[in-house]
């Protein structure tokens, strides 16, 4: 990795001198006569460190060390200090600075504190720009949610899978997150290009030729995915007769598009099913052939019931997500004392409608939504409002710049919703 060594002094031979020096050794210097000169070169994504003397007019050193600081509490910082300065070099420490040298500088001195702090500059870099690619590629991280082993190991399956850039099948109950699955595959082998879903379970019987495969009045699901990724949701639910040209395509990878020419495939098939496509082969419900070609690489996602671990951090994440959806601030709530206890046979779907009515303030997930839209309103302005008393124990200014409501509205409220500021003070 290239650093840059920032040298700041106001003496113009001193910095020249200790820049040659830099430069004799390897190092890419940039030059600055003062602490404005130095401040443009600083910003968040700085590649160096930087040397500077204590002593400059106007700001010094310190207020130097104080503005790299604020940029980037990890910026490697050398003040340099006159000679017996020794507690003006204690303060640089105690300021933040990495070190200090001391007037006049040996080379040798020199030198080693710079190698020092590049390297420790290096590290935080590259700590940085790998957490930066995990956090932009690791769709598995980000998205497959919970800490139980059974997730891990589908994290690790899915990563292996979109490295290996095969075809997969895609298995699990109705609300296991099958397509979300599909699109993390997607995303993790980086891909930029589209994803197509179809749910073929939607299709009719005259449909499926159209939609899949195009006519000469548009392009079929196949040709709009090319380059990307094709994902067929309940692939069992397609016609028999339809298998039979699914199964050229993915044979041949070329389709005839919309003006009736052969156009060579560059698309990635992901296939998914709630139910079990070897017991449909062997009721003849299912293509053989089609199923081994599909099944090229098989990944299973395991029931909610089969993974508890996984259900509170599930619930707080869908939690969040539904308070971010619906405008609410974000308000961590315990969790049901009943979470555990349920099975979920709906998985992470259910768990989520859980979560989206829990945030609606409709607590009671067994009792039907028999509620007009006015009456879900009024539920969720009182909870606001609740949630507001809380916060700021009662105090009516503070609630008001809070909600972003004048004080009249906000005592109509109140009156109207039966809460009383008072009974939150103290």
């Amino acid at each position: 990795m290239s650093l840059n060594i920032l040298l700041v002094d106001d003496d113009r031979e001193v910095r020249e001198a200790l820049g040659q020096t830099l430069e004799i050794a390897g190092y890419t210097v940039v030059l600055a006569g003062s602490f404005i000169e130095a401040t443009d070169h600083i910003t968040a994504d700085f590649s160096g460190v930087v040397l500077s003397d204590v002593r400059m007019p106007g700001k010094d050193g310190f207020a130097l060390l104080e503005r790299c600081i604020q940029i980037d509490k990890a910026l490697p910082v050398v003040l340099i200090t006159g000679e017996g300065d020794v507690p003006m070099a204690v303060r640089a420490m105690d300021a933040g600075a990495l070190n200090f040298l001391e007037k006049p500088i040996s080379t040798a001195r020199l030198l080693a504190v710079v190698s020092r702090a590049c390297a420790q500059r290096e590290t935080v870099l590259e700590n940085r720009a790998l957490k930066a690619r995990l956090a932009a590629n690791d769709a598995a991280e980000r998205l497959i949610i919970g800490p139980s082993e059974a997730t891990q190991n589908l994290r690790r399956q899915l990563r292996v899978v979109a490295n290996a850039g095969s075809d997969a099948l895609i298995t699990g109950k109705t609300g296991v997150g099958k397509e979300l699955a599909a699109r993390v595959l997607h995303a993790l082998a980086g891909a930029n290009a589209p994803f197509v879903a179809v749910n073929c379970g939607m299709l009719t019987q005259g449909l499926t030729q159209a939609v899949l495969f195009g006519d000469h009045t548009r392009k079929g699901a196949f040709e709009r995915a090319d380059g990307g990724t094709l994902f067929l949701d309940e692939i069992g639910a397609m016609p028999l007769d339809q298998q039979v040209n699914l199964l050229r395509i993915l044979e041949d990878r070329s389709v005839e598009d919309h003006l009736g020419q052969r156009q060579k495939l560059n698309v990635r098939v992901l296939a998914a099913s709630h139910e079990s496509l070897p017991e449909m082969v062997n009721a003849g419900r299912f293509r053989k052939d089609l199923f081994f070609r599909l099944d090229v690489a098989r990944i299973h996602i395991p029931p909610l019931r089969d993974r508890p671990e996984d259900i509170p951090a599930l619930y707080q994440h869908f939690l969040s997500e539904a308070q971010a959806e619906l405008g609410l601030p974000e308000d961590p709530q315990p969790l049901p004392s009943d979470l555990l206890a349920q099975s979920w046979p709906g998985n992470g779907r259910e768990l989520k409608n859980h979560a989206h009515r829990r945030a609606i303030g409709l607590e009671n997930i067994d009792a039907p939504i028999e509620i007009t839209l006015g009456q879900a309103m009024d539920r969720v302005e009182k909870h606001l409002i609740e949630q507001s008393l809380n916060r700021h124990h009662g105090k009516v200014s503070d609630m008001c710049q809070h909600l972003g409501l004048p004080r009249k509205t906000l005592y109509d409220k109140l009156k109207r919703h039966g809460l009383k500021p008072e009974t939150y003070r103290g």
